[in-house]
């Protein structure tokens, strides 16, 4: 049977929510093709011969962007049963479907995609939305995972590189150690399909994937773990034993501020084992804030794991979601304050600076009564509640740090230049005197690593789009509109 797995965006990695499935579905001899259309064109005979063709859609934006191929797909070949699968397939079932995706496949995928794969050959299910399927919409089963199989997709150095602080780039691959998350963060996009639930990826499944990418050529590793420390003994042991095979491999890990804090006494690990550095979802230096989307950290958890980052010689990647319905001018200029203080000018992305709260269908944000208020009817098309500050300025001002930011990429300015910018904006709209020197940090902030891909979590760019199908462009977002 010949089976089109189709990646429209993943941040720059080569998607494990490919490789994966690939392995179960090679396994029970299908013929697998994998595409990724960032980074390569949409193949037509793969299309054409297609029985299955399904979808991996881990983000919000690759959601959209797969939502709208369907037509192209199914112009090309009607006969074929289209599948939607990862975290934001089950939340947007309803839409998918009435665009005549067939199957819903959420959480722990790869058992699913395995069993419609054999209804579709043994002729059960050769219509799209024709019968109930039989799989789960959200499985959590416990998998036992087989080592992805990455073959026929492009290498590790095609894809996002770790940019060092002396300019050198490396090749970075990517892998997961463990899904879901115990947590349950009310503006997550992964709590509507995990709910407090994770799972482990085998040890052995997941340093045989990263020795595979290191043949290719990988020289660094981004665990694309939704939160690395989930299970701490587990990450742990992965990463005493990646750095026992291979000494001069770096990695990158994203932790939650509340358990860099909880787990302090696993952070030297970290550090002697080659992380390069943690990416945490801060969001916000507003304890109010923090409440609202009730992370589990407060303001002075942030500024305890800076200084500990600091004593340890850690690098911390913190990433924000600053403009949301409770942002003030004095909460966003102090939150750029804080910033220069701590000296980590260097260390936020400057698109951070500029994103606008994502309301996705079933985030818990709906629970507090002040958003369900406030939110607009859900638009299918954009998959959002969509919702305006009630001070206009405030959103004015988030799209003029989109501009901001779009403007100084453009010219290549670092990312203590673009912040600087930034800040002298925001004081000039909040009324502040804008003193000569201001946005340069009180703390000098040292060049940090980085992927060469901005990372978002829970708040992508609004409208995205391809520049040209078939072109192999990537997802292009508009600079004035974040969510």
């Amino acid at each position: 049977m010949n089976i089109l797995l189709i990646s429209m965006y993943e941040l720059g990695r080569q998607p494990f929510g490919l490789a994966s499935p690939a392995a179960w579905l090679r396994a029970r001899k299908h013929t697998v093709t994998c595409l990724d259309l960032t980074r390569e064109s949409l193949d037509e005979d793969a299309v054409l011969s297609a029985d299955l063709i399904s979808f991996y859609v881990p983000m919000h934006t690759a959601t959209r962007l797969a939502a709208g191929l369907v037509p192209k797909v199914r112009e090309m070949n009607p006969r074929a049963h289209l599948c939607f699968y990862g975290l934001y397939a089950p939340v947007n079932e309803d839409y998918l479907r009435s665009l005549g995706v067939g199957t819903i496949l959420g959480g722990e995928f790869e058992e699913g995609l395995a069993s419609l794969a054999s209804r579709l050959q043994s002729g059960a299910a050769s219509v799209n939305g024709s019968m109930k399927q039989p799989e789960p919409v959200i499985s959590l089963a416990r998998q036992k995972f087989l080592v992805p199989d990455r073959a026929g997709m492009l290498e590790p150095a095609k894809y996002a590189r770790v940019v060092m602080p002396g300019g050198e780039h490396r090749v970075a691959g990517s892998t997961e150690a463990t899904r879901g998350c115990k947590h349950l963060c009310r503006h997550c996009p992964i709590v509507p399909v995990y709910n407090g639930v994770f799972r482990v990826v085998e040890r052995e499944v997941v340093l045989e994937d990263i020795r595979r990418q290191v043949v290719t050529g990988a020289r660094h590793i981004t665990f694309g773990d939704p939160d690395f420390f989930n299970g701490p003994s587990h990450a742990i042991s992965i990463v005493e034993a990646l750095h026992g095979e291979f000494p001069e491999l770096s990695y990158d890990v994203t932790i939650k501020i509340e358990h860099l804090r909880k787990h302090d006494d696993r952070l030297r690990a970290l550090c002697d084992t080659g992380c390069l550095f943690v990416t945490s979802a801060v969001e916000s230096v507003d304890d109010a804030v923090l409440e609202k989307f009730d992370k589990g950290h407060t303001r002075a958890d942030f500024l305890a794991v800076v200084a500990r980052f600091r004593e340890l010689g850690m690098t911390l990647l913190p990433t924000f979601v600053p403009f949301t319905p409770w942002t003030t001018f004095e909460g966003y200029t102090d939150l750029l304050d804080v910033l220069a203080e701590q000296g980590l000018s260097e260390n936020v992305a400057p698109i951070q600076l500029a994103i606008r709260l994502l309301i996705p269908a079933g985030s818990r944000l709906l629970e507090l009564p002040e958003v369900s208020a406030m939110a607009g009817t859900f638009d299918s098309a954009a998959l959002v509640f969509p919702w305006k500050h009630e001070d206009e300025r405030v959103d004015a001002l988030a799209r003029e740090i989109s501009q901001l930011v779009q403007r100084g990429e453009g010219l290549k300015l670092s990312r203590t230049e673009i912040f600087a910018h930034i800040r002298r904006a925001a004081h000039a709209a909040a009324g502040n005197r804008v003193p000569n020197g201001m946005g340069i940090p009180a703390t000098k902030s040292a060049p940090a690593p980085y992927l060469d891909e901005p990372w978002y979590c829970c708040a992508e760019p609004m409208d995205v789009q391809f520049v040209s199908i078939g072109k192999a462009k990537d997802p292009v977002p508009k600079a004035d509109q974040y969510v």
